[in-house]
């Protein structure tokens, strides 16, 4: 056999031993199939009111899945290299999207934040948030030497920042700016960006986030009513008031799935934005803990997956893998505590959970990528391994 050949062998069953994370594999499994049975018991009763199957949003979530699910093979076969190379082109489709979709879009409730492609509604946000990660870890990697000088290494990431940020609050979206900043912020300093430089960041973004609601009265509105929703419960402070009430009916162990009252029309965005009220009232107490702990042990898994790409010398995929674990658990802690009640209201979907194509395919992306890095830092520790046998 030649050289060549016994190449291409040894290379495909790297691949094969390579394996996958099994405990991130089984979260992944158990997200997704929460979220659709709890699609199906949130909308069964709204076939009634929009002259469509009680199934309608059932099936269209499974095809959802399905076509993220796709993606999320394909996505972990490409090597990582490729989406470093991509991450500045990914980065100007973003801006340009959203752009598109502050003179184009579809405007609901006083936001722009959907474009129709072809009967598909696409949310612009839910693409820029994966491109600014991919962006920040290609970004960390390349300027490390830089990133802890303030003027240099800080400076350039915000004002991309920035740039995104203006972008999303011009729709208006405050939650997916928040959840980006967040993120990249937590990317920095693991980054390896100063304590000091840090204190900074996150005094001027406290101080800008500040200004922004106290400037906008339909933040301001938001805010009073997460304070004391009680006061207005018809008002301004209906949707908090209604998901207390299905959080507080289920008790510790439910009403039982299926079982739900507050979906029928009481609770507004039950699949969506809302959906873990339904979960708190059909399957109680033991449900919200269930679900709080996965997005914990999704993150725990990137971050493990990050420190292994680390070790043998991958940075942009330990940046990679950071920057996706905190960008999802981020959104599910801001969606779990608006549902809760400890944080002001944000139209911010439950990752892998709630209904709706964008986030579920650009979910199942960002999965893909964190698969991506953990197959090739496998594969690549194999084959140091197997050096070492040799040697």
């Amino acid at each position: 056999m030649s050289s060549v050949a016994l190449q291409a062998t040894r290379n495909n069953n790297q691949i094969t031993s390579a394996g996958v994370d099994s405990a991130l594999l089984g979260v992944f499994v158990a997200l997704m199939l929460i979220g659709l049975v709890m699609v199906f018991s949130s909308t069964i009763a709204m076939g009634d009111q929009e002259l469509s199957t009680h199934t309608d949003k059932f099936w269209k979530q499974l095809i959802h899945m399905c076509v993220g699910l796709s993606l999320t093979v394909l996505i972990a076969l490409i090597p990582v290299w490729v989406w470093q190379k991509l991450s500045m082109p990914f980065l100007g489709v973003a801006i340009i999207l959203l752009l598109v979709l502050l003179q184009w879009g579809i405007e609901v409730n006083g936001s722009r934040r959907w474009i129709v492609l072809s009967g598909f509604r696409l949310q612009p946000a839910e693409v820029a948030k994966l491109a600014m990660v991919l962006y920040a870890a290609s970004y960390l990697t390349r300027r490390q030497a830089e990133i802890k000088k303030f003027s240099k290494g800080i400076v350039n990431l915000g004002l991309v920042l920035a740039v995104i940020g203006g972008l999303l609050l011009s729709q208006p979206d405050f939650g997916s700016f928040v959840v980006i900043t967040a993120t990249i912020g937590l990317m920095m300093f693991l980054g390896g960006i100063r304590v000091l430089h840090t204190a900074m960041c996150l005094g001027v973004v406290s101080v800008a986030m500040f200004l922004m609601v106290v400037n906008s009265p339909y933040r301001m509105k938001r805010w009073t009513a997460f304070m004391d929703p009680w006061s207005d419960p018809f008002g301004s402070g209906f949707q908090l008031t209604q998901a207390l009430i299905a959080i507080g009916r289920g008790e510790i162990f439910g009403v039982g799935l299926g079982a739900s009252i507050q979906k029928l029309y009481y609770l507004p965005h039950a699949h969506n934005d809302f959906i873990l009220a339904v979960i708190g009232e059909e399957l109680g107490l033991v449900g919200v803990i269930v679900v709080v702990l996965l997005y914990a042990l999704l993150l725990h898994r990137a971050l493990v997956i990050s420190r292994a790409a680390e070790l043998i010398g991958r940075i942009y995929a330990a940046r990679l893998a950071q920057g996706i674990g905190f960008l999802l658990v981020f959104q599910a802690v801001i969606n779990i505590g608006v549902n809760l009640g400890a944080l002001p209201t944000k139209g911010l979907t439950l990752p892998f959970i709630s209904y709706g194509g964008s986030s579920m395919l650009v979910c199942c992306v960002a999965m893909g990528l964190l698969f991506g890095v953990d197959r090739q830092t496998r594969i690549r520790e194999a084959d140091s391994a197997q050096k070492r046998v040799h040697s």
